[in-house]
């Protein structure tokens, strides 16, 4: 009957301290994720979304590409 009890106890425990561990590595992949969000813009051009750090800025408008923002700049 001891070695039931003591069974028991050791799965609770082991339970107990996975779900710890899978507490911790999901608050850290949440922090991780807010620290690497930014801004999405919209190309003028074609209309794809990416991070405004990725996009080509010219006078308050975003391109995805060099092209698309000489395109966009010749057919106005």
């Amino acid at each position: 009957m001891t070695k039931i009890i003591l069974l028991v106890l050791g799965l609770l425990f082991a339970y107990w301290v996975l779900k710890r561990y899978r507490r911790k590595v999901d608050r850290d992949a949440t922090s991780q994720r807010t620290v690497s969000e930014e801004d999405m813009v919209r190309c003028a051009q074609c209309g794809v979304h990416l991070p405004r750090g990725e996009s080509v800025a010219t006078h308050g408008n975003f391109y995805c590409s060099a092209e698309h923002q000489r395109l966009h700049q010749q057919s106005d």
